[in-house]
């Protein structure tokens, strides 16, 4: 096993020409494989069934290591038989439909009200901070991507119906509400955007050379904004969706609103991009499982 490990490794370095570190990286997740083979009596990669490596993967997670750990290791060892099948030495990649245990996604913090309160409550009449203000309200009133924020089009925009139609992942479109505050800011700055923004510019929101602002600048001004008001935590736009999600489902309950306002093509996207605490699931489910309502 360690021959053919040799080898490969010589190919992935030769004809490959990988880095020094990859190849560490190949080496390290094949020898603890050998390791644990060679402890059960196996000395071949050849004679290794699908069934064997589903054992070695729960040994591994029993190790508390993580997914995306078992993932990399598996992915080294379908390399290697790669290799062997190229090498016309084995005709089949025994892990085929072996897979890692799933790794939870980390939710990225959202801020509390009183927070978004803090940073959203600017009286500073400059033209820089109207638009802010109106990015940043819009972004938590409708949940919006940064980059559905900086794609917007002034057509886009219906103010006496509170609606916008934004362009989501895959070129989609949805509309979306946009709440009283939002509207409010969107007015004041509807204003004065004509004092930025070139005759021909379409964009709704633009930097002040006149043209659409980039992600990169509206991200730079709301770490600005932040500091300014004073806000202890770090905040970036992806971080007033989060907190658009997690308030509303908070305050309703409904998973599949929430999950068309943030245009989710699959709903589990939704329940890992929000989270509820255990008391909140619990109360929902008492008020409207048939078997766990208390009878009247």
């Amino acid at each position: 096993m360690k021959t053919i490990v040799a080898a490969f490794i010589h190919y992935l370095k030769v004809e490959r020409q990988l880095s020094a570190n990859t190849l560490s990286s190949y080496q390290r997740d094949l020898t603890q494989a050998i390791e644990y083979f060679t402890e059960q009596g196996i000395d071949s990669w050849l004679s290794i069934t699908s069934h064997q490596y589903r054992a070695y993967v729960a040994r591994q997670h029993r190790k508390n290591l993580s997914g995306k750990t078992i993932q990399r290791q598996l992915s080294s060892l379908r390399r290697l038989y790669e290799y062997l099948i190229k090498e016309q030495l084995i005709s089949h990649n025994p892990l085929k439909g072996v897979s890692a245990p799933k790794t939870g996604r980390k939710l990225p913090k959202a801020p509390d009200i009183e927070q978004l309160e803090q940073l959203l409550h600017n009286t500073d009449n400059d033209t820089l901070h109207i638009r802010d203000c109106a990015m940043f309200e819009l972004l938590y009133s409708s949940g919006l991507r940064l980059s559905e924020l900086t794609g917007i089009d002034g057509i886009d925009l219906k103010l006496s119906d509170q609606q916008l139609r934004v362009l989501g992942k895959g070129s989609k479109e949805r509309d979306v509400p946009i709440g009283k505050k939002a509207v409010q800011a969107l007015q004041k700055w509807l204003t004065v955007r004509a004092n930025l923004a070139k005759a021909d510019e379409q964009a709704l929101f633009v930097s002040r050379f006149g043209t659409r602002i980039t992600q990169r600048g509206v991200q730079q001004r709301l770490e600005k904004m932040a500091i300014e008001q004073g806000l202890p935590v770090h905040l970036h736009p992806h971080m007033l969706r989060h907190a658009f999600a997690s308030h509303l489902l908070e305050s309703s309950g409904d998973l599949r609103a929430v999950q068309e306002l943030l245009g989710h093509a699959d709903i589990s996207t939704t329940q890992i991009y929000t989270h509820l605490d255990f008391q909140h699931l619990a109360e929902v489910y008492d008020k409207a499982h048939p078997r766990a309502r208390k009878k009247k």
